[in-house]
């Protein structure tokens, strides 16, 4: 692993630990304090993002030079796919969760993600788009392609897949997270551009931003007036 990306990985870390200084800071600024972990994730995420992205700027540069990345054509392609193939995965990680170890669906993990997003819109972004690029940057092109050059491709995907798991701190449904990552991983050498589990990555994280924020509220509506609807038939019949 280049230097550069110890760098990277280190800059990744620091991000992530960053609340342990900056929540009492801006709880001593007097900020509400329901605002303060999605506004603080926001700065850290996004000063993590640039630094980043500077450090990389030698392999963006560089990017044209692999000939064995796939075409265009190609990868808008695959990440269309991906993103069927990501949602697949989930379905099938939910399946084994329930039935082989009893496990609930519904993610804590997602759900305070979800909270804070309603606190603070603007963390929609972080969530669906930077937090993302920043991950399959760790996890695909850092973590998952120095094991790749010493593993083959199911020992090097599962290992930074469960890494990519742990990191989201919700154990419960490690699997899920893990068969994601495997999708990634695949994406990523079948078309050896990152753009590509990037591009599925977004969207995954972009329609449950959309699904849960935006119209959240409103489905638990509908979902209310249903069951009452239903009960209403029921006592009917």
């Amino acid at each position: 692993m280049t230097r550069r990306y110890w760098l990277v990985l280190l800059t990744y870390i620091l991000m992530q630990l960053s609340a342990i200084i900056g929540v009492p800071v801006l709880m001593l600024m007097g900020m509400d304090k329901n605002q303060i972990p999605g506004v603080w994730t926001i700065f850290s995420f996004s000063v993590g993002f640039i630094l980043i992205l500077f450090l990389l700027r030698q392999d963006m540069a560089e990017r044209h030079l692999n000939q064995e990345r796939s075409s265009k054509s190609d990868a808008i392609v695959w990440s269309i796919a991906g993103i069927f193939m990501a949602f697949m995965a989930q379905y099938v990680a939910v399946l084994i969760e329930i039935s082989v170890f009893g496990i609930e669906p519904g993610s804590e993990n997602t759900e305070m993600i979800v909270e804070l997003a309603k606190a603070t819109p603007a963390l929609m972004l972080v969530v669906a788009v930077i937090g993302p690029i920043l991950e399959e940057i760790i996890f695909r092109m850092i973590i998952f392609g120095s094991l790749y050059k010493r593993f083959n491709f199911w020992i090097a995907a599962v290992i930074s897949s469960v890494i990519f798991a742990a990191v989201h701190m919700d154990f419960e449904h490690l699997l899920v997270y893990t068969f994601m990552g495997i999708v990634f991983a695949f994406l990523y050498v079948k078309t050896k551009r990152i753009i590509v589990p990037i591009m599925a990555h977004v969207a995954l994280n972009s329609f449950v931003m959309i699904v849960q924020v935006i119209f959240g509220d409103r489905l638990m509506e509908l979902q209310r007036k249903l069951e009452e609807m239903q009960g209403f038939i029921g006592g009917l019949l």
